[in-house]
């Protein structure tokens, strides 16, 4: 009994291990690696944090960006961390939740002007997260500015 659970738990994390694979195989950008995906985690996490620092933002969104960003830094939540694949599973939906609210509220234009990181990679992100239209370019001056 115990046996066939524990073979039942491995092929488990072993079909996790491809689909993400897979995943980012398709997703990534062409001619880059999968490690571009490890990359965008700190450039998603400023994201998050000057969009519920901006004032034009709802405070109900900003209380959504904020409880993602506590719910992403804290090694404990729902589903641990230190579980291959699955562990990290849950953080990715709360940031798309938050994000998703951002975009519905602020607009796409706010995301654009807040994110630090490169436009292809923020294509990578609204493709990645299926946040809807992705925003168009944004002037690097205007984004330093705010």
């Amino acid at each position: 009994m115990v046996v066939r659970l524990l073979v039942g738990m491995a092929c488990a994390l072993a079909v996790s291990w491809l689909l993400l694979a897979l995943i980012v195989l398709v997703a990534r950008p062409r001619g880059r690696s999968g490690r571009v995906l490890a990359a965008m985690l700190p450039d998603v996490i400023r994201l998050l944090r000057r969009l519920a620092a901006d004032p034009t933002t709802a405070r109900g969104v900003r209380w959504r960006l904020l409880v993602a960003i506590v719910y992403n830094v804290q090694p404990i939540n729902l589903i641990p961390d230190f579980i291959p694949v699955i562990g990290l599973v849950d953080n990715v939906v709360v940031i798309c939740w938050a994000l998703r609210s951002a975009i519905h509220s602020a607009g796409s234009e706010a995301v654009a002007r807040h994110w630090p990181g490169t436009p292809e990679e923020l294509a990578l992100l609204y493709r990645l997260g299926r946040l809807g239209a992705e925003p168009g370019p944004v002037d690097r001056d205007e984004r330093r500015a705010s």
